[in-house]
């Protein structure tokens, strides 16, 4: 169960990137570095707003709708978040703070209002492991955020239309996947429930909205300090890196959290870390390579993807945010799961201050020193702060197991593969696109091998029961 809903989510996810891949390519030759730069700030700010908004409610979703046992919380949810857009005004006046101006603000908010909306919907459906539907909604926003944005760009090349576009795009997925989530949901405002509601959840949301800002912090240091040009520049190189690399992590977490739950309600502590061992391999064994082998082609994929503008810092600081990524996947699809497990939502908030302090005052320094290319050094800093943090404090909550064996296999494979993509990438004397195919297939088939030669996540095993399966398929196909 969890591969085959890993599965399907990593499939809509993965489409997702490469239409994100997609618009980056389109965008960042449509708009200016600073058109840009405004609108992915928005973005960035939007994200913080919205992590505000919606994560009172995570948990309650998690731990109760994926239960699957008759608890509907979706009427306590919407008028919950209704309530809480009540700050809309206030985020206006926040995002002129911070250096938006008065349209990017606003359309900022606005967006912020649609991803709260999105992503509490994503997550109804999540809990009930209904993948499939996330498919269509996840696949419905990024077409419509690429289809739009390109829109916009011909009405006027401006940083706030395209965060306009953006917010459609989401309000149609929302629709989408609407029938399935909310049919049937009496509104109803529960003032005990909400209280309630409100007081487990403040620990979770304060650490989920300051991870949110720390994750911002480095961009805008970046637009104040040297401008919006220059944050436009090493945004596109970062967003470039997560939209690639973490859509496979939180394919597989989003399968493997609700399970979780689930287990340890109904089979207990030994089952549920069983579980949990599987799951962080299989996580790592997603991550590892993807993380290692973008780091190697990242000024291939630079000169790919991105505009002439954007492609000389790109180069420079991609590398350097793939590796940062791999302790962020670890933090917060695996090692976070133990907080959820052990309702110590207070060492959220713990884990997410010691990463924003470090980001903070890694980036005053280091963009200070180094300029752009510093702000990258300083996130990795963060992300290692962070992971650390994090393993300390799962200690004390669920202990949640680190197979050190397994892991350092993937470790191991992970390794030899970078290492191979890289000398192979010193021989060859292709376009960057060319180099992109080649390396990327030379890297994927030599962890291939390596994965059955050290039987990373159980991977012979797997491979038989699929070989088991298909030959059983064909089996009944040709004996009808």
């Amino acid at each position: 169960m969890l591969i085959g809903q890993a599965s399907i989510n990593l499939s809509a996810n993965i489409l997702s990137a490469l239409l994100g891949l997609l618009s980056v390519f389109i965008f960042t030759r449509l708009f200016s570095p600073h058109d840009y730069g405004v609108y992915l700030l928005g973005v960035g700010f939007a994200s913080v707003i919205s992590t505000f908004l919606a994560g009172w409610f995570r948990n309650l979703i998690l731990s109760g709708h994926a239960r699957n046992d008759g608890t509907d919380v979706r009427g306590l949810v919407i008028s919950g978040y209704l309530i809480c857009c009540l700050v809309a005004p206030a985020a206006y006046g926040l995002g002129r703070l911070v250096g938006l101006d008065a349209m990017a603000a606003m359309a900022a908010v606005a967006l912020a209002v649609a991803i709260g909306l999105f992503e509490l919907t994503q997550d109804l459906v999540r809990a009930r492991l209904l993948a499939v539907t996330v498919m269509k909604a996840t696949l419905v926003r990024a077409v419509a955020a690429l289809g739009l944005g390109a829109a916009m760009a011909f009405l006027g090349p401006a940083g706030y239309l395209l965060l306009a576009s953006s917010t459609l795009a989401y309000l149609l997925a929302v629709l989408v996947q609407s029938p399935t989530a909310w049919r049937g949901t009496i509104v109803k405002f529960d003032g005990a429930g909400l209280m309630a509601l409100a007081k487990q959840g403040l620990p979770l949301t304060l650490s989920l909205t300051l991870l949110a800002v720390s994750s911002v912090t480095d961009r805008f240091m970046i637009a104040n300090l040297v401008g919006a040009a220059d944050a436009g520049r090493y945004i596109a190189g970062l967003d470039l890196v997560r939209q690639t690399l973490m859509m496979p992590a939180i394919s597989a977490a989003a399968a493997f959290f609700p399970l979780a739950v689930q287990i340890y309600a109904n089979q207990g502590h030994a089952a549920v870390r069983s579980h949990l061992g599987e799951c962080v391999e299989l996580l790592l064994s997603i991550t590892l390579p993807a993380c290692l082998g973008f780091a190697v082609i990242a000024p291939h994929v630079a000169n790919v993807v991105l505009g002439v503008e954007f492609r000389a810092i790109a180069a420079q600081t991609m590398p350097i945010v793939a590796v940062a990524v791999i302790f962020q996947i670890l933090t917060q699809q695996y090692l976070h799961v133990s907080f959820l497990l052990s309702a110590r939502n207070s060492f959220y908030l713990v884990n997410t201050a010691s990463i924003i302090a470090a980001n903070v005052i890694l980036s005053y320094v280091l963009i200070g020193q180094y300029g752009t290319v510093g702000a990258a050094w300083a996130r990795l800093g963060a992300d290692l702060v962070g992971f650390f943090g994090a393993l300390v404090l799962s200690r004390r909550a669920f202990s949640i197991p680190i197979p050190l064996g397994r892991l350092a296999l993937t470790v191991i494979a992970g390794l030899l593969m970078a290492l191979l993509v890289g000398a192979l990438d010193r021989y060859l004397h292709v376009s960057d696109l060319t180099a992109c195919l080649v390396l990327t297939f030379a890297g994927l088939a030599s962890y291939i091998a390596l994965c059955w030669l050290l039987d990373i996540s159980h991977a012979r095993a797997r491979l038989k029961l699929c070989l088991i399966f298909f030959r059983t398929k064909f089996a009944n196909t040709g004996a009808r």
